[in-house]
């Protein structure tokens, strides 16, 4: 058999062939870029750990925005931001009129919508907020919004506190524009807490969690039957268990199962599981240490003291005692986990795991 090319796409912000799991969320937000304004969707804040989706989801609905017909301007939280949603605005701007076919800009040229337009690009010709103006004056004049996505929020930004406090601005002008930003919990926690970016705590907050086994399975088979493979029922299971609910262990176990499957027409339960222990060691070295990484000495000893309940829900209390702590201590870092999204809580006053492998990772490295 001649190979064909990998379908799965376990690479940052890489679209995959089959996104999982987010239809009714994608519904909503389609649906919000499709209103006349007004929607609270239309600026949302998407928040979870590494490896849960939220970037592949950004690179989708500006996809989808593109295809509405709005102008979309990708970035991410980094010092020069404000400057670069001005650059990929006026960008994308030509683009679209460049190539659009449709009736609304059949008798428009590019230079004649955008040829004024690279004055925007210039501090001298006014502020950031003067500049962004009138550069949605232009595209409403055209019946085109703006969308702006924002990956890795980071709230220590002060560009991004002044991109939210003048989009406010935007907002109550009735400018048809919309953001959607990104980023870790605690991040996006840090952000919201800010006086000056008040405004985005009547935002629409999206927490992605885990994605139901049914769309992993059904997204895994989908995938390798649309690139010319079968599966083996088995293997499905193998691989549906190893993902773990998270969208890029969906990718990594897929990429890592096509792989071990090499000239075979079909992905049996043996090249699954291969598959499935190599994406598990990839996981662990680029998600699982890194997070680990980040965290303090106090996060690591609460995450210890889970260990004991071998993956059961821990009690809090229980943590705080094997810690050698009282609860309110416990209580501190039990939030600071929360916030970075490596544990949850399945019931009042209990904790468990939340990030895949960090368990198997933590009893490897105490023992």
């Amino acid at each position: 058999m001649r190979e064909t090319a990998n379908p799965f796409t376990p690479t940052f912000g890489k679209i995959p062939a089959v996104l999982a799991g987010r239809d009714a969320l994608i519904q909503e937000l389609e649906t919000a870029l499709m209103s006349g304004g007004g929607d609270p969707n239309l600026c949302s804040v998407f928040m979870g750990p590494r490896g849960i989706g939220k970037t592949v989801l950004l690179a989708y609905m500006a996809q989808r925005a593109e295809s509405m017909g709005w102008v979309v301007a990708n970035v991410t939280a980094r010092s020069g931001m404000l400057e670069d949603i001005i650059e990929r605005a006026t960008e994308a701007a030509d683009r679209y009129v460049a190539h659009h076919s449709g009736p609304r800009l059949t008798s428009i040229t590019v230079p004649a919508l955008f040829g004024a337009t690279w004055e925007y690009r210039k501090p001298a010709s006014g502020n950031w907020r003067t500049r962004m103006n009138n550069l949605l004056d232009t595209l409403q004049q055209h019946d085109m919004g703006l969308l702006v996505t924002i990956d890795e929020i980071d709230p220590r930004l002060e560009e991004l506190i002044d991109f939210t406090a003048v989009y406010q601005h935007f907002v109550r002008e009735n400018r048809r524009v919309s953001v959607f930003m990104a980023g870790l919990p605690a991040n996006i926690s840090a952000l919201l807490s800010d006086r000056s970016a008040s405004f985005l705590r009547r935002a629409a907050q999206h927490q992605l969690g885990r994605i139901p086994e049914h769309d992993v399975r059904h997204a895994i088979e989908e995938t390798i039957i649309e690139a010319g493979k079968t599966v083996e029922s088995e293997a499905l299971d193998v691989l549906t268990s190893a993902s773990d609910g998270f969208a890029y262990m969906v990718q990594l176990v897929g990429f890592r199962a096509w792989a071990a499957a090499s000239q075979s027409r079909t992905i049996s339960s043996e090249r699954a599981r291969v598959g499935a222990e190599q994406a598990r060691k990839d996981f662990i070295f680029g998600v699982v240490k890194r997070t680990c990484q980040e965290l303090s000495d106090g996060d690591l000893a609460f995450l210890e003291a889970m260990l004991p309940d071998h993956g059961a829900p821990s009690k809090v209390a229980d943590v705080a005692s094997r810690m050698g702590k009282t609860p309110n201590y416990a209580r501190v870092y039990r939030q600071r986990l929360l916030d970075a999204g490596v544990i949850s809580v399945p019931r009042r006053g209990s904790v468990s795991f939340e990030l895949p492998l960090l368990r198997e990772y933590l009893e490897n490295e105490t023992m």
